[in-house]
């Protein structure tokens, strides 16, 4: 990084269950470590607590009142990050053409998203404990939910362009995707912060880490574990993305 750290909102997107809890602690770990300001103490200093997420600091979409509440404390100097799955409202898509919301976007082969939503959703049955993917209680309904993030992949795949992101190269690949985050944000890969920071959240330790939400993890499970007949059907329905996406039918 050169000079001053650059006043704006890092909004870390990512589809369900592809890392982007994971991708979202690292960027805002990175941009602590630079300098930006602590989106924990924003958040309880500010009214946002009914805006975003505790723990992974989620604001679920840019309706009018979220977006007002989240720039006071940018239009009072703060610089922060926060995280989405969705794709954004037009006040995000707005913020992100004036450049003071700067997006990064992860994603992961629908097939092992899907697969990972439909079990951590089944944790309800020995839990006992509602979570976002409960509802996900037969296969149907987990490619259903899965191919509504199909269009939303599109849109940011326009908006995020070029910290585009894949889970796979993340896992397999992760100081080389790290280093392109950094650069990205106009960090300094130099200095010890950062370096810190991408070293507590290396694969190992973000598997550990509170609110990291990582299950198995593994690349292309979905071969082992669906049925012959469940495979099929993800490619019919993703077939027209798959191959944009980088991965195989």
């Amino acid at each position: 990084m050169t000079g001053k750290l650059p006043h704006k909102i890092i909004l870390s997107a990512g589809m369900p269950r592809a890392g982007s809890a994971w991708f979202y602690h690292l960027t805002r770990d990175l941009w602590i470590a630079a300098g930006g300001d602590n989106i924990w103490e924003i958040r309880k200093t500010y009214p946002l607590k009914t805006v975003i997420t505790e723990t992974n600091q989620n604001i679920d979409n840019f309706t009018l009142r979220k977006t007002l509440l989240i720039l006071l404390p940018f239009l009072l100097g703060k610089s922060f990050t926060i995280k989405i799955h969705f794709a954004p409202m037009p006040l995000g898509r707005s913020l992100i053409r004036l450049k003071w919301i700067r997006p990064t976007f992860i994603y992961r082969d629908p097939r092992d998203a899907l697969l990972s939503a439909y079990e951590y959703g089944r944790r309800v049955e020995k839990t006992g404990r509602p979570n976002a993917f409960s509802h996900l209680d037969t296969f149907e309904k987990s490619i259903d939910f899965m191919s509504d993030y199909m269009t939303d992949w599109e849109t940011w795949m326009r908006l995020a362009d070029p910290a585009i992101f894949r889970y796979e190269d993340l896992l397999t690949d992760y100081y080389r995707q790290a280093e392109r985050l950094v650069n990205f944000l106009d960090l300094d890969l130099q200095s010890q912060n950062i370096r810190k920071a991408i070293e507590k959240n290396k694969p190992r330790d973000a598997a550990q880490k509170e609110g990291g939400h990582f299950s198995k993890g593994k690349i292309g499970r979905f071969r082992d574990v669906l049925t012959p007949e469940q495979i099929a059907l993800c490619e019919e329905r993703f077939a027209p993305y798959l191959e944009k996406m980088g991965y195989e039918l």
